[in-house]
């Protein structure tokens, strides 16, 4: 927009458009006129207004035609409506057509200022309507572009735990059969990893950063905790049932690293070593909350039993479900393990 602002003035009255360019003349304004609705289209197609005054009655075209015929041009600058009339269809009319405004020509010296301040108005809203158009535009790139780099950090993050992962297995392929305690160990901190692993694989193709789709997640994970059970020559199955359903992206790793804790118990614990067995998990809606539920079908475990092993996985997951605002449970009266999780809405977006 320039610091004149330029007026396409639509008038089939001669004398009072020359009245009006010269009145909006000494206030700033250039006024182009033009005779009729169709040479004001064709003006308006051509060249570049800030903002247009039509006049209603107007032989062979109306203003509500003009007006009409102005939405197929592209980005058209407002316009104040101008009749002779003061019938109030034709301004509800006009109005509902586009207009921005609208005023009544009169006798009593006022138009050209009310038409002046109509114009002002149109035009200092039309800049702000613009500004906000860019902002948004603006904002949605900064938004994309950071986004964009989330992504690369998230596939970067992923790779380097892969790293990390693949220099832990090294690590726990060179010891001796005689430190099985800490091929163990190794082994668990191998699941957690890839528990953090899998979230930031999701992230990096994900349409949406800062949500992970909980169905696609804890069955990657669990592809991965099936294959370390494979790996370790013990016969587990792991089936998993999940409802539909998102979660924000930290509350999703607390959750998949209790997944990743509660399924390598089951399946170091849960059956004789040389016996199969299957382990599942959900992850339920409940009223206003979601259950997680992991279980087995082995020998069981006491209410108050010790935990076995160094007791680090009992103390994570005691920690994940505090972040998570969770209870958990077991079910006594079930034959096999049964832990229950329940999480308040809050915890799921």
């Amino acid at each position: 927009m320039t610091d004149r602002p330029r007026l396409l003035y639509i008038d089939d009255d001669d004398g009072l458009r020359r009245l009006v360019q010269r009145a909006l003349a000494r206030q700033g304004y250039e006024v182009v006129p033009a005779a009729s609705g169709p040479e004001g289209l064709a003006l308006l197609r051509s060249q570049r207004f800030d903002a247009v005054a039509l006049d209603h009655f107007m032989p062979g075209m109306e203003g509500l035609e003009v007006l009409d015929a102005m939405r197929a041009i592209p980005d058209h600058p407002p316009v104040i409506y101008v009749s002779g009339s003061d019938e109030g269809r034709i301004a509800i009319a006009a109005l509902k057509a586009g207009a921005s405004d609208y005023v009544i020509k009169d006798v009593g010296g006022v138009f050209n200022e009310l038409l002046q301040k109509a114009i002002d108005n149109a035009v200092e809203q039309e800049r702000m309507r613009r500004q906000k158009i860019e902002a948004e535009r603006e904002m949605r790139e900064a938004r994309e572009r950071a986004e964009t780099l989330l992504r690369e950090v998230n596939h970067r993050v992923a790779n380097s735990l892969a790293l990390v992962s693949s220099f832990v297995f090294l690590q726990q392929r060179s010891l001796g059969q005689d430190q099985a305690q800490a091929r163990a160990a190794l082994g668990d901190v191998q699941g957690r990893i890839s528990a953090i692993a899998q979230i930031h694989r999701r992230l990096y193709t994900s349409d949406d950063v800062s949500m992970i789709d909980m169905d696609a997640y804890l069955r990657g994970l669990i592809e991965e905790l099936s294959a370390a059970v494979i790996a370790g020559n013990a016969e587990r199955r792991i089936r998993l049932y999940v409802e539909p359903v998102q979660m924000a992206t930290d509350r999703a790793v607390s959750l998949g690293v209790i997944v990743t804790e509660l399924v390598t118990n089951a399946a170091k614990y849960a059956y004789p070593q040389e016996a199969p067995g299957e382990i599942r998990v959900a992850l339920r809606h409940e009223a206003s909350s979601l259950s997680l539920t992991v279980e087995d079908d082995g020998v069981g475990m006491a209410p108050d039993a010790v935990p076995k092993g160094t007791g680090l996985g009992t103390r994570i997951i005691r920690a994940m479900a505090t972040s998570l605002q969770a209870s958990q449970r077991s079910d006594p009266a079930y034959k096999g393990t049964r832990v229950i999780l329940s999480f308040p809405s809050v915890a799921v977006a």
